[in-house]
């Protein structure tokens, strides 16, 4: 039990730092012990108590599985002076690792949501240093939009894309561009997403360009694209808003794979569809003068239904489809008219 000052110091500073008085304790055992060893040129491992006669300080060494301590040979004069200089020093420093610890083990819990901070510092590379309260994060340059630029105060929301450490340092990852920071925006944005009456299935992007999203409901007589685009297109235009104007098509989704195909190229109309469930490929015709619109700009559109469906799709005008058809019957006539000869 600690008693006295060094009590007193740590219920002052768990307070002002907002920590529980066990991790405080802690860190001042851990900064007086580092403080010690580095004073004395100790290498052996070292560890500190708090009793009512003072601080008592032990070598630790270890055989087999048992832990033996033994008293280190110090006066308590030079242990209470570099007590007090470790509380100054190295005890800040202990500190600051247990409000970090803190603030990993919270964000860790938080991986895969929505986080707001303010940017802090952006570095030559291009990659923001984003302050989230406890802790900072970065929000590498991949993973900011298209166009996007930063300045020290500016607030941003993001995706906590990964909570990890690196060499014991926390490193928390954000993102503007994963598909999921669209999926949890359609979750702040509309209700019947967050209350289950609504699910996204499928989202797929190309930052800062376009994005198609498919919806289902759980009630066949609601309308799941119309709720989620909003009166006039209000919902869905905040959401492009924070997207630098992305453009977001809703689809509704269906289980029958054809289906959902012909609906992820809207706005093209496919009135063929030929499926190649081995090869995950699916052939569509549209109509000559559609067959831009399916492809899209830069190829945009099929690459989009693509990435939503799973499936690789090739956009056919409907007279190539037609023709490839026919051309596959003639082969198939011939190879049955090789087998009946043989």
């Amino acid at each position: 039990m600690v008693k006295g000052a060094l009590q007193k110091l740590i219920e002052q500073v768990a307070e002002e730092h907002d920590l529980p008085e066990k991790v405080v304790e802690k860190a001042l055992k851990n900064a007086i012990a580092i403080a010690i060893k580095r004073d004395k040129k100790i290498r052996d491992n070292i560890e500190v108590e708090f009793t009512d006669e003072g601080i008592k300080v032990y070598t630790v060494k270890r055989k087999g599985n048992k832990k033996l301590k033994f008293p280190l040979d110090i006066s308590p004069e030079d242990v209470n002076r570099i007590a007090a200089f470790a509380a100054k020093e190295e005890f800040l420093r202990e500190l600051e690792k247990a409000e970090q610890e803190r603030g990993f083990l919270e964000f860790k819990e938080l991986e895969g949501e929505i986080v707001y901070g303010i940017v802090r510092k952006v570095l030559e590379n291009g990659d923001v240093i984003v302050d989230l309260g406890k802790i900072d994060a970065i929000l590498p340059k991949r993973e900011q939009l298209p166009g996007e630029s930063y300045k020290p105060g500016d607030r941003v929301k993001a995706l906590l894309l990964e909570v990890k450490k690196v060499r014991g340092e926390p490193l928390l990852i954000l993102s503007r561009t994963h598909p999921n920071f669209l999926k949890k925006l359609l979750e702040q944005e509309v209700p019947e997403i967050r209350e289950g009456l609504i699910e996204v299935k499928a989202v797929a992007r190309i930052p800062g360009e376009r994005a198609k999203v498919a919806v289902d409901a759980k009630e066949m007589k609601m309308d799941p694209v119309g709720i989620v685009v909003g009166l006039k297109g209000t919902r869905i235009q905040k959401i492009s808003e924070e997207l630098g104007g992305e453009k977001i098509d809703v689809i509704r989704w269906s289980d029958d794979i054809a289906e959902l195909i012909r609906r992820a190229l809207a706005p093209a109309h496919p009135q063929k569809i030929r499926l190649f469930p081995y090869e995950k490929r699916a052939e569509v015709a549209v109509p000559e003068e559609e067959l831009s619109l399916a492809i899209g700009k830069k190829g945009i559109n099929v690459k989009l239904a693509s990435k939503l469906t799973g499936w690789h799709i090739d956009v056919l005008s409907l007279k190539d489809f037609e023709k490839l058809e026919e051309l596959r019957k003639k082969e198939n006539e011939g190879e049955g008219e090789k087998s009946s000869e043989a």
